[in-house]
């Protein structure tokens, strides 16, 4: 049997700092876990991408490869994209497929790869008509969405707690929906 392959994709949000360990606990899980990052995520993570890479045994990607090229990574069994940002999950709701991360889970909309995704939002930015309509429209096209009462809390403008962002339940999400 083949170890099953997550793709764990980050976004700039403070809790993207603890990775390292959220790729560990996945690897314990039984995941070959290959890490993509928005632009300005591998910028923040630039001087661990040389680590995190030793870690997963995957080049991180946080750019489209070039036409005619092959893949780097081997297929994914499911996809993970947390912590999820204001701009990711609008742009992935709205198809806007600017980041490699975004045009990834979108085409994987399309591929039926199971894709859980857990925002990390402050509660001003919650209150933007468009961010809960980008969720139900997630939702609505098959993506497990932890937001709300089973995951993501919104906290105020400047007291979130990035110790405290509930990867755990991305993680088990990313497990159960493999198993079917």
């Amino acid at each position: 049997m083949t170890t099953p392959v997550l793709y764990l994709f980050g976004s700039a949000a403070p809790p993207v700092a603890d990775v390292a360990g959220v790729i560990t606990d996945a690897q314990h899980r039984g995941f070959d876990v290959c890490l993509g990052l928005t632009p300005t995520a591998a910028r923040w993570l630039a001087p661990q991408l040389t680590e995190l890479e030793r870690l997963t045994g995957h080049p991180v990607r946080s750019e489209y490869k070039m036409p005619g090229t092959p893949d780097v990574w081997p297929k994914a069994d499911v996809i993970a994209l947390a912590p999820a940002t204001f701009n990711t999950v609008n742009s992935w709701a709205l198809g806007l497929t600017h980041d490699f991360v975004v045009g990834v889970v979108a085409e994987g909309i399309g591929k039926r790869i199971p894709t859980v995704t857990m925002p990390c939002v402050n509660a001003a930015y919650v209150q933007h008509r468009q961010f809960e309509r980008s969720v139900s429209e997630l939702r609505s096209m098959g993506v497990r969405v932890l937001y709300g009462e089973d995951g993501f809390q919104p906290n105020q403008p400047g007291q979130g707690h990035p110790s405290e962002y509930p990867w755990h339940l991305v993680l088990e999400a990313a497990v159960e929906m493999h198993q079917g």
